[in-house]
């Protein structure tokens, strides 16, 4: 494990990524901790902690440049409350391939009030009853949940379930297996993966540059984390109506959260080879 030291963040890869942000790479380090990030002046709008071994999702400073967060395949189980008075303008909070067990490990997130994308695809969390609609009604400025839309049905649907009395009942229920939880209990293990062969990579190489929605990207991406491949051409995108001003701003949204993706899984693909 390697400390997260001033000396590594100033040493540490920073360049302008695809959406035009000032990016900081901390990616593959083994940090256990989140520490010592005064140490960046609060000059980046993206920080990539991906594949590290961090296990709580706290120790900021007041970093009010950032945007987002990238946390893929690290250890956490708990976030900090408060975070928003950290990080108060953080937007997007990718968790994909976390230990997050209980749906209320996931309230302290109310304080990003900011915050518009969040995916927690592969956490255990996903699996629980009402996991959609319990963060719909606790982020309503959510927009993007494991990188698709939170409908308009589904928010109504959460306020109609969670201000009733059997959602505060629910709620009661959730708050309660959050405090019986043991932080660390039925981690995940790490899987052996195998690499892809030479004709694989050069159809995950195209197959990533062709993908299109966020749906290919997260297949594309459990393909490379499972080490199981098998791409398929892409079926041709039928033509479509014209937009209006909502579904304008709803594909703007997506349009980021597609190259957030598509850049994570060229980083998870270098990696892999």
């Amino acid at each position: 494990m390697v400390k997260l030291t001033p000396e590594l963040i100033t040493q540490a890869f920073q360049y302008i990524n695809p959406v035009k942000d000032r990016e900081l790479d901390l990616r593959g380090y083994k940090i256990p901790v989140i520490e010592n990030l005064g140490a960046t002046l609060d000059q980046f709008d993206t920080i990539d902690f991906s594949e590290n071994d961090i296990r709580k999702l706290d120790g900021f400073p007041l970093l009010r440049r950032l945007k987002c967060l990238l946390l893929n395949n690290n250890r956490i189980v708990r976030i900090a409350d408060n975070l928003g008075t950290s990080i108060p303008n953080l937007e997007s909070l990718i968790l994909t391939g976390n230990n997050i067990q209980e749906l209320s490990d996931l309230d302290p997130l109310v304080s990003l009030t900011n915050l518009k994308t969040l995916s927690l695809l592969e956490c255990p969390v996903i699996t629980k009853p009402h996991y959609r609609l319990y963060v719909a009604f606790k982020l309503p400025n959510l927009r993007l949940l494991d990188f698709r839309k939170i409908k308009l049905k589904e928010r109504e649907e959460a306020m109609q379930l969670f201000k009733s009395k059997q959602g505060r009942q629910l709620q009661r229920e959730i708050a309660t297996k959050g405090k019986t939880f043991v932080p660390g209990a039925n981690l995940q293990k790490d899987v052996k993966k195998t690499g892809p062969s030479k004709d694989e990579v050069g159809r995950i190489r195209q197959a990533i540059a062709k993908a299109s929605s966020l749906e290919e990207v997260e297949r594309l991406n459990r393909m490379l984390q499972s080490g199981k491949f098998n791409i398929k051409d892409k079926p041709a995108n039928g033509a479509g109506g014209r937009m209006d001003e909502e579904e304008e701003e709803d594909e703007d949204m997506e349009t980021f959260a597609l190259t957030l993706e598509k850049t994570t899984l060229k980083k998870n693909f270098i990696v892999l080879k």
